[in-house]
């Protein structure tokens, strides 16, 4: 008893230095026990995709081929070491034949996709611009008609991650959300997404999946980084500052447009075929009364409607952080803000812009179009935003390609979309 009374006035002699060891000690047990919470999710995790690997194939049949596309650079480095903790054990246990093409540079992963031969799907570790590059590369390819049907899987490793609300459940824990985006990749379950041609009058297309981006918000969000002093208040810094060099913030901008379309029957789905008596009852009815040929009819073209704008951004975005897979018509939102927008607005709706650049306030003009025109003017356009990457803006036409690509998805998510 002496002992322990001894210990105690020790510790109320020298306080600073035991709340500061209790201090350490708690941070380190609760950091330990992180890291074991993370090991019990992969260890989890692999357990689940062994099931997949010891499935019994047909000798005749080949091992899938899964072709990863990573991007180190991806999440300031760090992305390597992710993807070989968290996502590459549950991949070769599975039973996948895994071919591993690291990224060197930017555009890089374009280059990789035109040389690419055939594969049974396509992996993506990375953020959102390797995700922009993949699709770009497949989709100029001379057989991307073919090359598109390939299913995509998405492991997100960047710091940005736009479509991880569109396909895997919101996770806090950055372990488990890629686990949990690597098994659904193996258990199968896709969804169609609809994808922006943006075709400028020289260069090539580039191909996007959300958002393209062009105005005062976009120039702001460029330059969030240099108030990097002020913590959480940069953004509302960067958005005051702006205000005070220029206000206001107007672009002008001539935008052409067509209305949606609608959508097409699935093709997916093969009609069932009739039973024999049909068929030959069918046949015959041909052969006595074939139909009488009529000459084609020639539909008129929709006419393009003509805007022209001075505003505060406009931004031209699919559905796809929000689809809705029952949806008639296939359109693009073409969103334009006016600028009769005043400051305090502009600042408050600065951090909600940032999160998803997509969004149309109240003030702002909503257009649904299946394709548009964008004319900037010649001097000082700027830079678009094209989820998340930076381009030299220029006169484009953007054209929205529905249901071109296939992503795997959590099978719940996929419930949800689809009621």
């Amino acid at each position: 008893m002496a002992r322990v009374l001894k210990i105690l006035q020790t510790l109320r002699n020298h306080w600073k230095k035991s709340v500061f060891g209790v201090c350490v000690v708690s941070y380190g047990g609760h950091w330990l026990y992180g890291k074991h919470c993370d090991n019990l999710l992969r260890r989890a995790a692999c357990q689940e995709a062994l099931k997949f690997g010891q499935q019994i194939i047909p000798a005749n049949v080949q091992l899938k081929k899964a072709t990863v596309i990573l991007n180190p650079a991806a999440c300031s480095r760090k992305a390597s070491t992710l993807f070989e903790k968290n996502a590459a054990p549950i991949l070769y246990l599975s039973g996948l034949e895994v071919t591993l093409v690291k990224t060197d540079y930017e555009g890089q992963a374009k280059k990789l996709l035109d040389l690419m031969e055939q594969t049974d799907l396509i992996i993506v570790a990375g953020g959102d611009g390797t995700l922009q590059e993949v699709i770009t590369g497949l989709l100029r390819r001379a057989d991307a008609a073919t090359f598109s049907k390939i299913p995509i899987g998405f492991i997100p490793l960047g710091t940005s991650n736009t479509l991880n609300h569109t396909l895997y459940p919101d996770s806090d824990n950055k372990v488990k959300h890629i686990t949990d985006a690597t098994l659904s990749i193996l258990k199968g379950d896709t969804i169609p997404l609809d994808v922006l041609q943006i075709k400028g009058e020289t260069e090539q297309p580039v191909f996007a999946l959300t958002c393209l981006q062009w105005g005062a918000y976009r120039d702001v969000a460029a330059n969030i980084s240099k108030y990097w002093y002020l913590g959480p208040l940069k953004t509302k810094a960067a958005h005051f500052f702006s205000t005070l060099k220029e206000w206001p913030q107007s672009h002008q901008v001539s935008l052409r447009y067509l209305g949606p379309t609608a959508r097409p029957p699935d093709e997916t789905k093969e009609p069932s075929r009739p039973q024999l008596l049909t068929r030959i009852f069918h046949r015959l009815a041909l052969y006595w009364s074939p139909p009488k040929e009529e000459p084609p009819k020639e539909t008129e073209p929709e006419p393009w409607q003509e805007v022209e704008l001075s505003a505060v951004e406009v931004s031209i975005s699919t559905h796809n952080r929000n689809p809705d897979l029952r949806r008639t018509e296939d359109a693009l939102t073409i969103c334009v803000e006016p600028d009769t927008l005043s400051k305090g607005d502009f600042i408050a709706m600065g951090s909600t812009k940032l999160t998803d650049p997509s969004i149309c306030p109240e003030s702002g003009v909503c257009v649904q179009a299946s394709s548009c025109q964008l004319n900037l003017p010649k001097d000082g356009a700027g830079f678009y935003s094209i989820d998340n990457e930076e381009y030299e803006a220029m006169p484009v036409e953007v054209t929205l390609l529905p249901r071109k690509l296939n992503f795997f998805c959590d099978s719940g998510r996929k419930h949800d979309l689809l009621n």
